[in-house]
């Protein structure tokens, strides 16, 4: 008997090693005159980045990465999406403009007369809910812009804020109003785009438009925007999210992701050649065989033992699949799966199969409820009380997954 173990997905030479050597020492303790072999092949068939990742935008700078303007405001925007009150909280921090020329005082004010702040937010609870949808700027560019189930909220939730009521409170002169005006519409309309989120189909200029027309009736100047919060979360904004950095992430987490979800892309996309050389490994020594295919390993044995059953052509020797931590049952339910259509039953010739799962590995799935009825498939399940992504590589340490391969092969008897 002969035991063939499949290694999954971003695995390279070393981890390779490292998780054969626990798979073979476990399986020659309790078959100690099987053969134990392993099927490598992340150099051969594993995704690398052949133009040494110059499709990745930042990842070898270039004329395309020279600093933009408008890196800036989009990372201001990003702050606002994630915290559509944080310019309202820098405003109520603030305080009263005293430095730059400006009055910290109203000298229009008088007793019994309501302040700039409150004059302002006074105009941002009397905005109607739902503008009109004819012959209104806004309300057509809420509407236009997918914003408008969300903009009713967004107003209600900017307008009853604390941070709108302290701001307004610190806006003693007219400098001061128009530049919470400003800070109110962005909130407003950064609350609506962080709601609507992907059914938002909003343009940077449309959604500084909406913006402008807010501050107006804000009785700000929506050109301009407030300079202490520009100061402030500019900064803030250009020190997280400023192009740089957000190249340097993109390059390192495509970098990192290459061997994992590259190898999957590849072999959805040339996945035959590794079906050949899976089958030539099976079928290069004569006997029964126990195939254990890990994650991608998996799918590739499920896929090679379904395309040769329905030919007719049942891979000599195979006896026994054994998938562990495999997304084929998925990858079927999706009809992404190369070999098997939806609903389609496994071929007569498919062997018996073994698919072993952790409920805690998202990357494991269950056979046995999309194939009913079918007494070959069966599912089992193994606990390594371990998170993701942990889990997903703990299998070939639990006893209870080479005892289940043990009775699986008894069941089967393979000798």
């Amino acid at each position: 008997m002969r035991f063939l173990f499949v290694h999954g997905t971003g695995v390279r030479r070393e981890r390779h090693d490292r998780l054969f050597a626990q798979v073979h020492e476990r399986l020659t303790a309790r078959f100690p005159g099987a053969v134990v072999d392993s099927c490598y092949w992340g150099d051969r068939f594993g995704a690398t980045l052949g133009a040494g990742g110059r499709s990745v935008p930042g990842l070898r700078p270039g004329p395309q990465d020279a600093p933009d303007p408008a890196d800036a405001e989009t990372a201001a925007w990003a702050l606002l999406l994630a915290d559509p009150l944080c310019e309202l909280r820098v405003l109520a921090e603030a305080g009263p403009q005293g430095t730059d020329g400006d009055s910290a005082d109203d000298p229009f004010a008088m007793p019994g007369v309501q302040s700039a702040g409150a004059r302002v937010l006074g105009l941002l609870e009397g905005l109607p809910p739902e503008p009109p949808r004819t012959g209104d700027e806004l309300g057509a560019l809420l509407n236009g812009t997918g914003l408008a189930p969300e903009f009713a909220a967004a107003l209600d939730s900017t307008a009853r804020s604390a941070e709108a009521a302290r701001a307004g409170a610190r806006a003693e002169g007219e400098p001061q109003a128009r530049e919470l005006a400003t800070a109110l519409a962005r909130a407003v309309t950064a609350a609506a785009l962080a709601a609507a989120g992907e059914e938002a189909d909003c343009t940077g200029a449309e959604r500084d438009r909406l913006v402008e027309l807010l501050t107006t009736r804000l009785g700000g100047d929506g050109r301009v925007p407030g300079a202490r919060v520009a100061a402030v979360l500019g900064r803030l904004a250009q020190r997280v999210t400023t192009q740089p950095l957000l190249n340097a992430r993109r390059g390192s987490l495509t970098v990192g992701a290459t061997p994992v979800l590259g190898d999957i892309l590849r072999y959805q996309s040339r996945g035959r050649e590794l079906r050949e050389f899976l089958h030539d490994r099976i079928t290069a020594e004569p006997g029964p065989t126990v195939l254990i295919g890990h994650s991608l390993g998996g799918i590739a044995l499920v896929d090679l033992l379904t395309l040769a059953a329905a030919r007719g052509e049942a891979v000599p020797g195979a006896e026994l699949l054994v998938t562990v931590g495999s997304q084929a049952p998925f990858l079927y339910e999706l009809g992404a799966l190369t070999a098997l259509e939806p609903g389609a039953k496994l071929p007569y010739g498919f062997p018996r199969w073994l698919n072993v799962y952790d409920r805690h590995d998202v990357l494991a799935y269950l056979a046995g409820p999309v194939f009913p009825g079918d007494p070959r498939v069966t599912d089992h399940e193994v606990r390594s009380r371990q998170p993701f992504p942990a889990c997903h590589s703990a299998y070939w340490k639990q006893d209870s997954l080479y005892e289940r391969i043990e009775q699986a092969v008894a069941e089967a008897e393979i000798g």
